[in-house]
Order: structure tokens, then sequence, then C-alpha cells
């Protein structure tokens, strides 16, 4: 107990120390917060009217940011499966760091969603005992209990894994190997309740189809390797952490798969709504061509159309995918193209028009986005937090045997073993 203690003190120390380019960002991180908290005064105190949501809108940018950073979360398995079932050394060097991602991005789902309720003290009418939790039959319930698990999978495995190294001892992997494989399946669970959410609307057409969750799965693994792309890079350059460039061409491989799959899915849904347009049609009308003079949500989604497709040609030729250059603009490129069409053109159109015909356009405004940047900020603040606690303990400059490295290797030899792998398979 004595142990755990000085690991979580230790933690807490590391936490607060660092250059000055460190104080800058997580400063810079406080002051997005502050912008929130301003913000969200107002909301408590008028009510849900400061935001462009109404009767016929419910649904804004705040749920736009839930659903998208779910799948953000859900994509930490892309990490998890290569380093623990396949076990492959280069990718469980910086797994942990996947793992704070998907941790950050539940956080910052939840976050949206404590904003979206407008009262917040209301939420105790879904905590089971003082309120009616409605599982199994809610769907929000349902909802509820997988990003929670997920939440604490993510928190409970690295924690025990960098407990052990900073003890100085290797984690055996049999110890904890049943709940990385219940890891895999829950970050599928997550994103394909979320997926349900919407679908299970029979009287939104827009969202009532069985294509909505493989989507949600798609558009994941497309965004959430992209943003991971990013991340590693910028651990490499600010960090002397160990990161092995043939992980990153793995997640590439990834994003262009999942890309290819995530547009020919709307694809399919565009020639079922259009080759035989009826009524089911008109929200998919709306967002692509405009409805009865309303076309809000037309340039969203057209500009996401050609973010996709360009990401999509760069990740799809040999050169440009492993040139650093263009796969970065392809990686943010992406990421804001599913994001606006995962977002805005997916969960928006869905009440446009109304069951009854009526037509709401929805519009953020300055006060939701004002809410909206300091929960984006409080994820990356704990991501912050985590990988750099994560660094100096995998680094060994924390814990009971300081400045023993804990096995990590370097970049170098790193990719030499993924060399090798690589031709000994063509081999």
């Amino acid at each position: 107990m004595k142990i755990f203690f000085a690991f979580i003190v230790d933690g807490m120390k590391t936490a607060f120390r660092g250059g000055a380019l460190y104080y800058l960002w997580m400063s810079f991180l406080l002051f997005l917060m502050g912008i929130t908290a301003w913000n969200y005064f107002f909301q408590l105190r008028d009510g849900l009217v400061i935001t462009g949501l109404s009767d016929q809108v419910s649904w804004g940018f705040y749920i736009a940011n839930f659903a998208f950073f779910v799948g953000i979360a859900a994509a930490g398995v892309l990490l998890t499966v290569p380093a623990y079932i396949f076990h492959r050394k280069e990718v469980k060097s910086v797994v942990v760091i996947g793992e704070a991602m998907a941790l950050s991005a539940v956080v910052v789902s939840m976050g949206f969603v404590a904003v979206d309720i407008g009262r917040i003290d209301r939420a105790w009418h879904v905590i089971p005992g003082l309120g009616k939790f409605n599982w199994p039959h809610s769907m929000l319930a349902w909802d509820i209990v997988v990003l929670n698990g997920y939440l604490f999978l993510n928190l409970f495995i690295p924690m025990y894994i960098l407990f052990k190294h900073y003890q100085g001892k290797e984690a055996p992997i049999r110890k904890y190997f049943f709940w990385v494989v219940i890891t895999c399946f829950w970050a599928i669970s997550i994103h394909t309740v979320t997926a349900w959410l919407l679908s299970s609307n029979v009287a939104r057409p827009f969202w009532h189809t069985s294509l909505m969750a493989p989507r949600f799965i798609s558009s994941a693994f497309t965004a959430g390797p992209a943003l991971m792309i990013i991340i590693l890079q910028l651990v490499r350059r600010y960090t002397d952490y160990p990161v092995s460039q043939g992980v990153i061409k793995m997640l590439a491989i990834i994003m262009a798969i999942a890309m290819q799959i995530s547009l020919y899915f709307v694809a399919a849904e565009l020639f079922t709504d259009f080759y035989f347009e009826g009524a089911h049609a008109a929200s998919m009308h709306y967002l692509f061509l405009g409805l009865d003079g309303f076309d809000g949500l037309k340039s969203w989604i057209w500009t996401s159309v050609a973010l996709n497709l360009t990401a999509l040609v760069l990740l799809m030729v040999h050169k440009t995918r492993n040139n650093m250059v263009t796969l970065n603009i392809a990686c943010v490129l992406g990421f804001i193209g599913i994001w606006i069409e995962k977002g805005m053109g997916l969960v928006v159109t869905g009440f446009i028009p109304t069951p009854l015909g009526e037509i709401f356009e929805y519009t953020p405004t300055l006060r939701e986005l004002g809410v909206s940047v300091g929960i984006y900020a409080i994820g990356a603040f704990i991501f912050t937090i985590l990988v750099k606690v994560a660094i100096e303990i995998e680094l060994g400059r924390i814990g009971k045997h300081k400045n023993i490295n804990q096995g990590v290797g370097n970049a170098s030899e790193l990719d030499e073993m993924t060399t090798a792998k690589t031709v000994t398979v063509s081999t």
C-alpha cells in the first residue's frame, strides 16, 4: 500500500514538472477551460436557450461531438490488438499512449453529454438507487454502462502495467490478458451502442438504418488513427520516448482501408435514398441538395466529401502515404472530414425535417462553441498528464529503480525489428 501511495504521489509531482513549453501548453488549456466555465455559467443560469437548439432540433453540436469522440475512444483498440494479441513489440511500446487517448476521449464524450443535459444536477435521475436507471430497456442506460466500463478498463490496465514498471518489475501479461480481450470487444461495443441510440429512432428515417453501426465503426477507424499518427509524431518530437515509424505506417494503412469502407457505406446509403427517392429520403435530400429553399448543411457535407476524397487519394497512393508531409495532410483532412460527416452531417440532419414535415434549421451559437472549447481542453489536459507520467515511468526516471530503462528500446531498434519481421513474412 505504501509503494502504491508513492506511485500516486510521484505521478502527481511529475505532472507539475516540465519545461517552459509544457507550462505554456498547460496554461493555454486552463485558459480554454476558463472560457468554458464562463459560458457554461450562462447556460446554467438561462438554460439551453443560449444554444441553437430547439424543440424540433434537440441534438446539435454537443451530441455531434459526443458521437465523434466515442469513435476516437473506440479506435484505441487499433493499438491494443497488435500489441497484446499479436505481440508486436514496436506497438506495445506505445500502446499506453493509445490507451491514454482512449481514456481522454471517453472523458470528452461524457463532458459533452453532461453539458447537453442542460441541468447537470438532474443527472441523479439515472443513478441506480436514487433515480430510475431503466436498464436494460433504455438504450441510454446501455450507453452509460459501456462508456463507464470502457473508462475503467482504460484506466485499470495501464495503471497496473505502469505500477509494476514503477516497482522495477515486468507486468506479467497472464494477469491482465483477460481484461485486454474484454477491452477489445468493449471498444467495438461503445460505438455500436452509440450508433444504436440513433438507429433505434423509428420516426427518424435518416438514422433508422442497419448500416448505422458499421458506418460508425469504419469512420472511427479512420479518424482515430489520423489523430494517433499526429500524436505519436508529437511525442517523438518533443520527448525522447521511442516511437517506431513502423507503428505510424501500420496506422496509415488501417486509416486508408477504413476510409474506403466508410465512403463505400455513404455511397450505398446515397444510392438507396436517391435511386427511388421517397418521403424517407427527405433528410438526405436536405443534407446534400437542400429542401424547400433550406440548405444550411449543404456546404458542410460537400466540404466533408471533398476533404475525405482528397485524404483517400493521398492514403491510397503508396508514395504519398509514406511521405510524412502528405500523410499529415491526409490525417488532418480525414479527421475534419469525418467530424463533419459524422457530427453535423449525421446527428443534426436526422431532425430535419421533423416527422410532421416541418423544417427548422440549426446553427451552433458562440456560447455553445464557448462551452465546447473547454471540453476539448479538458481531454487534452488529461491526455498530456497521463502521457507525461507514463513516459517518465517507462523510461525509468521515476520509480523504485530510477534511470533503469524498462525495455522499451529505441526507435531505430524497433524499426529494425519491424523490418526483420516483414522480411521473414515475405520470405
